[in-house]
């Protein structure tokens, strides 16, 4: 008692042929498939490398289109061969042009000869089943699929939404139950002949022929009727894409291949040379291998998978960069941004960079240039300070500068004065921290040689821009962590909003803050903003700020402001 094998074959003849041999040189007889879209002449001259093979038969050619009804017809015919020709034969194993065998054909021959009775093939219903693509589970069961999905995409879709639309249903069979799984498989003897013998053959053959994928349905629903011992599992190792393609393998998959215990991999890359060669070996070892598992490697497969998909955060690749929430997260690193600070405080960004020795920029997407760490024009990554250029693609460029200084913790400044259109994706980036001291950006026109009215509408201007960036802020979808101030409220205690703002970023070690940046000058300041509110400016973004320092309504509980000098 031995096993035979049916190849389908349609490309790479010459690594077809290699495997071919492989087997019959080790006894097994072989019967092979040549789509029928193979030119003659490659056919002829492919079929002639087995004139000395008494083993090795051709079957019926079929023209075979994925997922057509004619891989069925190829899989009958040569299966129906090799059962007539080849009486001994316990097994038939199915296997593609694109097959090599991982293990020795003697340990295969043992294997199944210790589980005569034992069919290995995937078989699950629709309801178990969760890697079917495409949208169709049952539905490629109960509609007619007389067009191709590859060739004929738009009339396939059409007449899928035609059948629906008039709610058509097939019947299935009576007593068969559709089951999906693998096109790859071992049979029993008793199994398959009872499957191509079946006296309601022709009524399965002619429903199935309007199924959608058969070759994944045909053998799997039909095993059921007849198998009196279903291992739903394949000793083929085929992994499939998050898009149904199948993973092709090449060199560097050798151990992976080993690790996995299984007999035959599908699908090998033709020009992976050390593969074919170690795995065809004539003197192949015997080796200690276990039971064929697949999902061994599954891990490996799932992270590759996640990688392909996702990708790593905050770096793009044109298979995502289209499509708006396909990244994996906006930017590769957490990131700071400060509002009104450089406003309020004469040198903090100084101050900022020593205390927690990370990389302080200054406005980032100033109306003039970028305006780098220590003035620099070239950053990492020959990022230039252009303006033009990073506004070209402003969330490129903030996506590059944290991906090209990964381990640095950026921090930079940005207040309404700035270019607006980054403020949505900051805010919706996890990785981004936003301390923000609303009303802060009248300081400077406080201090400005400016006449009055001037103040007055640039003042009204930037509040109505800082308004509806902190309305952003606050809205449910923020993801970024976001602490907002009003400059009253932040002069108030600035040294405890300080070291809540170190703490949360890291930095020096410390309990308490030793050293402080220089606030600037605001005597005069709520008289300033009285002027804007006499003259029909309301600044309300500031809070409630006193009008004459010391005055009733000054702040309770005000501590004194230590700068050390």
């Amino acid at each position: 008692m031995s096993v035979g094998f049916v190849m389908l074959v349609h490309e790479a003849l010459d690594r077809a042929s290699q495997v071919a041999r492989h087997w019959s040189e080790h006894g097994l007889p072989v019967v092979i498939h040549v789509d029928k879209r193979v030119g003659l002449e490659d056919y002829l001259h492919f079929r002639a490398k087995f004139a000395d093979f008494a083993n090795v038969r051709f079957s019926e050619r079929y023209a075979c289109e994925w997922g057509s009804w004619s891989i069925v017809q190829a899989t009958q015919s040569a299966c129906e061969m090799l059962l007539s020709n080849e009486k001994d034969i316990q097994h038939v194993f199915l296997a593609s042009g694109s097959c090599v065998p991982l293990r020795p054909v003697l340990e295969l021959k043992e294997y199944l000869g210790e589980r005569p009775k034992t069919d290995f093939i995937e078989s699950v219903t629709t309801d178990e089943v969760d890697w079917t693509v495409g949208g169709l589970d049952q539905e490629r069961f109960t509609l007619r699929f007389p067009f191709s999905w590859k060739k004929q995409r738009r009339l396939f879709d059409w007449y899928v939404d035609l059948q629906r639309r008039f709610k058509f249903r097939r019947n299935i069979p009576e007593g068969l139950v559709p089951h999906l799984g693998s096109q790859w498989w071992c049979l029993t003897r008793r199994t398959l002949g009872a499957i191509l013998e079946d006296p309601r053959r022709a009524e399965y053959d002619a429903y199935f022929n309007r199924v959608w994928i058969p070759d994944e349905s045909y053998f799997q629903s039909l095993a059921r009727l007849y198998s009196s011992d279903i291992e739903s599992r394949s000793l083929t190792l085929s992994k499939f894409d998050f898009q149904g393609k199948p993973h092709v393998f090449y060199d560097d998959h050798l151990q992976l291949l080993r690790r996995s215990d299984c007999f035959v991999a599908r699908k090998i890359w033709p020009s992976a040379e050390r593969l074919y060669s170690e795995f065809l070996e004539p003197n192949h070892a015997v080796t200690a291998f276990g039971e064929p598992n697949p999902l061994k490697i599954d891990r490996l497969f799932g992270r590759a998978t996640d990688r392909r998909i996702r990708g790593r955060a905050g770096l793009y690749m044109q298979g995502r960069f289209p499509d708006e929430g396909w990244e994996n997260g906006k930017t590769s690193g957490r990131y700071s941004v400060f509002e009104g600070f450089t406003d309020l405080f004469e040198d903090f960004i100084p101050w900022l960079s020593r205390r927690t020795g990370n990389r302080v920029h200054g406005n980032l997407f100033a109306q003039d240039r970028v305006h780098f760490a220590n003035g620099e024009a070239i950053y990492n990554g020959s990022l230039s300070d252009s303006a033009k250029i990073r506004d070209y693609n402003s969330k490129a460029f903030i996506t590059n500068l944290i991906w090209n200084t990964r381990g640095e913790h950026q921090c930079f400044q940005f207040g309404p004065a700035d270019k607006q259109e980054i403020s949505w994706f900051i805010t919706s980036d996890r990785n981004a921290q936003i301390f923000a001291i609303s009303g802060a950006w009248a300081i400077p026109l406080f201090h400005s040689t400016l006449s009055f009215s001037e103040i007055r509408k640039e003042a009204a201007r930037l509040q109505r821009i800082e308004a509806a960036h902190l309305e952003m802020l606050r809205n449910g979808q923020t993801k970024a962590r976001v602490a907002i101030w009003s400059l009253a409220e932040f002069i108030e205690n600035p040294m405890e909003y300080l070291q809540t703002i170190l703490d949360d970023i890291g930095g020096d070690v410390q309990r308490r803050i030793a050293e402080v940046p220089s606030m600037a000058d605001l005597n005069g300041f709520g008289q300033f903003l009285q002027n804007l509110k006499n003259q029909g400016m309301s600044p309300h973004l500031m809070g409630d700020f006193p009008i004459i320092d010391g005055s009733p309504g000054k702040p309770k509980g005000q501590r004194p402001y230590l700068v050390k000098r």
